[in-house]
């Protein structure tokens, strides 16, 4: 009975410590799966044991710390950033009102008018190619808006479109093809092309005849810009073999013409137009296709007769309305014209 006893204790034993190494085991093999870190599983499960026994759940101290920590940082970011932003708005304010202060003093530019610029040229003249590339460098001078008409006879010389492209201006170069032996009719015959041309396509600005004869002081373009209606100036005539200057033009009282400089007298007493020179007058050009605006009933294209006389009859029908320019000092010389013949 006594080995049979110790028998069954020997086996209980075994079989306690068989349990007990299982259960070690498996706690041993599950903790090998919880994660690193300072809360372990087991921790949290404490302290959410313990605080469920209280009336009031709290959570563990050190996460509401870092939150207040996180919500201070982001206050005192809040707070330095607003003095910026205001700054930054005070300073767009100002430079805006700078901005707008400075607009207002800023002059208002006026846009200048379009010079309309007519030369006719002559094949017979043996010095056409250089008085051209002069007139061309002393144009080219002028302030824009600027176009110059050229007009010449058909020929096999190609001088004045070569000239023409080289000079960097904005030109129009008309052909015609008539023959003239009188070299006056041929000039005015030029002159009517280019109004004609004028006239259908409605351009708009100052009209000047410039022969290639003639020598200009740069600012008597910009007192031809200040033309509304029509406008007149002294030109001085320059003789090649004679030791003189004829001047010719309007004798004015401010701007207003009171008389003039003439040349020749006209012995046509039916004629009571003053003969004098193309160069000497300019016009807006607008009186060729918009009579309207200048309070007249016809155009050139509503009579028989050519530009030239049109324009010559318009502008000396009523002396009040020619200006003379420059409007300070009408007899100052701004315009010359060099004879190569005598005059």
């Amino acid at each position: 009975m006594g080995s049979t006893e110790r028998t069954k204790k020997r086996v209980q034993l075994w079989k306690k410590a068989i349990v007990h190494f299982s259960l070690c085991f498996v706690m041993g093999f599950f903790t090998g799966f919880a994660p690193t870190g300072k809360d372990s599983i087991f921790s949290s499960n404490i302290h959410v044991t313990n605080s469920s026994k209280n009336s009031d759940y709290r959570f563990s101290p050190q996460p509401v710390e870092m939150v207040q920590q996180k919500t201070s940082v982001v206050n005192r970011s809040l707070i330095a950033d607003a003095p910026l932003l205001a700054e930054e708005k005070e300073e767009d304010h100002s430079q805006r009102q700078r901005n707008e202060e400075g607009k207002q003093r800023q002059p208002k530019l006026k846009q200048r008018k379009l010079i309309i610029i007519v030369t006719p040229t002559s094949t017979k003249d043996k010095f056409e190619g250089v008085l051209l590339r002069r007139l061309a460098n002393t144009i080219r001078l002028v302030p824009p808006p600027l176009l110059w008409i050229v007009v010449e006879g058909q020929s096999d010389s190609n001088q004045v479109s070569e000239v023409l492209r080289k000079t960097g201006i904005m030109y129009r170069h008309l052909v015609f093809k008539e023959n003239f032996t009188d070299s006056a009719a041929e000039m005015d015959h030029q002159r009517n092309v280019a109004l004609k041309h004028i006239e259908h396509h409605k351009l708009s600005g100052i009209v000047h005849f410039a022969g290639l004869s003639n020598i200009y002081d740069l600012g008597f373009f910009d007192e031809l810009r200040q033309i509304e209606v029509f406008g007149t100036w002294p030109m001085a005539l320059l003789a090649a073999n004679k030791k003189k200057v004829i001047i010719e033009g309007p004798v004015c009282d401010s701007s207003q013409v009171i008389g003039w400089h003439l040349r020749k007298m006209n012995n046509n007493e039916t004629d009571s137009k003053p003969p004098i020179d193309i160069s000497s007058f300019g016009f807006n050009s607008s009186i060729l296709w918009d009579p309207e605006r200048w309070g007249r009933t016809s155009s050139v294209q509503s009579t028989s007769q050519n530009s030239i006389k049109f324009v010559k009859q318009v502008v000396f029908e009523d002396e009040t309305e020619i200006k003379g320019i420059p409007p300070e000092d009408c007899s100052k010389i701004m315009l010359w014209r060099l004879h190569t013949k005598d005059l």
